[in-house]
């Protein structure tokens, strides 16, 4: 290390240590405090809500999303912020000594207050106290030994909650997909062990079934393949699926470097997007919404018009034969908006809103509309909530959400492939 002196350098290494220890434990006691606060601001909010006379029913409806606004995160994060705070301030005071303490970090503190859901408070209190993290019981321990220590006590307390806690799991089976490196993606599933075992059995058969006559693919290029097969009933997955791809023309005609966006994924380099295409014969007429498929093509490809403003990007019209339809506005706001409109939310669109109220005369036109995910839908239909589209002098489409408290925050659309903002 430049400028430390002969013989120092140790001594300042241990420092280094010593310094991220002390903030680790900061981070941990901060976390601590937030769960605090969320509480009671849940409190009060409570309260608030019940002066304007709300009824019971109604109260609390909307304050985990300002509790994730307020921390940068998506209001689907919400209930995982807020839920987990409760527990650990009402419910769990030795967890919560230990965070407090630098004992556990906020994940690990986490995960306790998850493997005890299914427990009574009374319960849940008594293996809090069992385990007795501010004692220093899981000093040194993996996030494995805490979850498994954590079954186990929840399990001696009340069996019957934990098997029925597993039995409802069932319901929560989902199917996911997030991005990857180099235009792959992962999809995931969640699902009942004997049906995951069943499928993953299913692949494995198919592409030993195909190695053993030759096929040169690896085994998991087989099994990928085959998935993506029986799921679509195309060997490509998406002669029969619509998938948006959104560039400029000169990326396709003319080979721009220009990024590409995939919808549901992002962006994507240019020379694959024309990849994409081509595979289908290339294209024959820009204008128009003909099939471009050429001879023999591996699925149809179409081409929608969008049309950008020249200095800032902003999508603005797309053409007349999809504009005059219910079903082509919609593709424009998704192709405008790519996730939800809600800040700090990418989940995906589930839902066309008017940002201004049909209700309270809000227009449908684009300049009014919105895509959200659902619950963040749900979510601004509660009491105090508001949004607004700021005025057409921005840049982009932006939105502006106003939470209970007076809090703003604002969404501007992303920008589409071929306008790079300016860089004050």
């Amino acid at each position: 290390m430049q400028g430390v002196a002969p013989g120092h350098a140790a001594d300042v290494a241990r420092d280094l240590i010593e310094q991220l220890r002390v903030l680790e434990d900061v981070k941990s006691a901060i976390s601590g405090l937030q769960a605090k606060i969320a509480v009671g601001f849940d409190h009060a909010q409570r309260q608030v809500q019940a002066e304007r006379g709300l009824p019971a029913s109604e109260r609390g409806k909307g304050v985990a999303a300002q509790i994730a606004l307020a921390r940068r995160e998506s209001p689907n994060r919400g209930s995982r912020l807020l839920g987990p705070a409760k527990a650990l301030v009402t419910e769990m005071p030795h967890t919560m000594a230990a965070l407090d303490a630098g004992q556990l970090n906020e994940w690990r503190a986490t995960l306790l207050v998850k493997e005890t859901a299914c427990l009574s408070a009374e319960d849940r209190c008594a293996v809090d106290e069992e385990l007795a993290a501010d004692t220093g019981t899981f000093e040194g321990v993996g996030d494995r030994s805490i979850i498994a220590a954590a079954k186990a006590a929840a399990y001696r307390r009340d069996p019957r909650s934990v098997t029925q806690r597993a039995a409802r799991a069932a319901s929560e089976r989902h199917v996911g997909l997030r991005p990857a490196p180099d235009t792959m993606a992962i999809l995931t599933a969640l699902l009942p062990v004997a049906q995951g075992v069943a499928a993953y059995k299913a692949l494995t058969e198919a592409a030993d079934s195909a190695r053993s006559t030759g096929d040169e693919r690896s085994r998991g290029q087989v099994m990928a393949d085959t998935l993506v097969e029986r799921l679509t009933g195309t060997p490509d997955g998406i002669s029969k699926v619509e998938v948006q791809l959104v560039m400029t023309d000169r990326t396709l005609f003319q080979g721009d470097s220009e990024p590409a966006r995939l919808e549901g994924y992002g962006i994507v380099p240019g020379g694959w997007a024309r990849e994409l295409v081509g595979r289908a014969g290339g294209p024959s007429n820009a204008g128009q919404d003909d099939d471009l498929a050429g001879t023999a093509p591996a699925f149809e490809v179409y081409l929608r018009r969008l049309f950008t403003a020249p200095g800032s990007g902003e999508l603005v019209a797309t053409d007349s034969k999809a504009r005059l339809f219910p079903a082509g506005m919609r593709r424009f706001i998704e192709a405008r908006d790519h996730t939800c409109r809600t800040p700090y939310c990418d989940a995906p669109i589930r839902h066309i809103d008017h940002i201004l109220p049909w209700q309270n005369r809000g227009p449908t036109t684009l300049h009014n509309g919105a895509g959200l995910c659902e619950q963040c839908n749900h979510t601004k239909e509660n009491p105090g909530w508001s949004s607004r589209t700021l005025p057409c002098g921005s840049d982009v489409h932006e939105i502006e959400v106003r939470t209970p408290t007076g809090h703003k925050y604002r969404s501007k659309a992303p920008p589409l492939p071929g306008h790079s903002p300016a860089i004050s």
